[in-house]
């Protein structure tokens, strides 16, 4: 009988040989993956060495992530395995950039301890193209900074962006979700457009004296290292610190400003903006800004 040839394998001995189960290579020869070579004269599936070999290379394959009809492809000769390759790792790509959003997703879900519709709502964010992002800032720029006439903004604004890179960190997942969480406020646009209408200049006129709290930096470097000697902003080193950094400038409008920008949260949007883009931020800082609104009230009180 063909089944006592010594140089035939039966399924059985098959899967002894190559250490997986009967079923699976029944499963891939009926597919086609590992067909038998002949069959006994009970009308049982045999092998030969050549199987042997076959069986490991489908099972390379198919740990791969390979489908069984690629695997099939690939040893007819209709494809190669480059080929087959090359389109797998595209589709890997996609599912692995899928997976960091769903990590992201549920890391924030976890961290916030979200209700289910509050889950859901931060994946459809999570999961926007990039065009229907793209609509989501324009409508926030728009109703935030649109008919403020000032040339530089709106020269800022037309180089403005906010995108997510095709494979975002979960940490900039994350930043979008809160990010887009808060343009879509409507008590946050107004409270921003409010304090950037207190930051415009007046046409022929210079910009207003709270302006430069938020555009220049080293204001909130001073401040930090006022506060670091430990300054209190009650006392008469803090008033010092004042005329220094503002001179004879109105600073009941620097307080306007500067108030404004606090209760619009401008800190941290300016955070969430560069965790987006994947830059460093400088340190946060609220705390600064908020010393400094106490200073002002004090010396506005004196």
């Amino acid at each position: 009988m063909d089944d006592e040839r010594p140089d035939v394998l039966t399924i059985g001995q098959l899967a002894h040989r190559t250490g997986l189960s009967v079923r699976t290579l029944r499963f891939w020869s009926d597919k086609g993956a590992v067909p038998p070579v002949a069959r006994s004269a009970g009308g049982y599936r045999l092998y030969d060495a050549e199987s042997v070999a076959r069986v490991e290379l489908v099972r390379t394959l198919r740990e791969l992530g390979l489908g069984l009809g690629d695997v099939c492809r690939v040893l007819s000769g209709r494809t190669t395995v480059a080929e087959v390759a090359d389109a797998h790792v595209t589709a890997l790509d996609a599912q692995i950039r899928s997976l960091k959003v769903s990590r992201a997703v549920l890391s924030t879900v976890a961290k916030r301890g979200s209700t289910v519709e509050e889950t859901a709502l931060m994946n459809r964010l999570a999961r926007l193209s990039a065009a229907e992002r793209k609509q989501i800032i324009d409508e926030f720029k728009e109703e935030v900074f649109g008919g403020i006439d000032d040339l530089r903004l709106r020269d800022r604004l037309r180089t403005f962006s906010i995108e997510l890179p095709d494979e975002p960190t979960p940490e900039q997942v994350d930043a979008w979700i809160e990010l887009a969480e808060l343009v879509r406020d409507p008590g946050f646009r107004a409270r921003l457009r409010t304090w950037m209408e207190l930051n415009t200049p007046v046409p022929g006129q210079g910009g207003p004296p709270g302006a430069s709290i938020w555009w220049a930096r080293q204001i909130v470097q001073t401040v930090a290292e006022v506060r670091k000697g430990g300054v209190a902003p009650e006392g008469p080193a803090a008033a010092k610190a004042l005329s220094e950094l503002f001179g004879d400038a109105d600073r009941a409008a620097v307080l306007r400003s500067l108030e404004a920008g606090i209760e619009a949260g401008a800190e941290h949007y300016r955070r969430l903006v560069a965790r987006v883009r994947g830059q460093d931020s400088s340190p946060d800082a609220t705390e600064e800004l908020e010393w400094l609104a106490r200073a002002l009230r004090t010396a506005d009180q004196a």
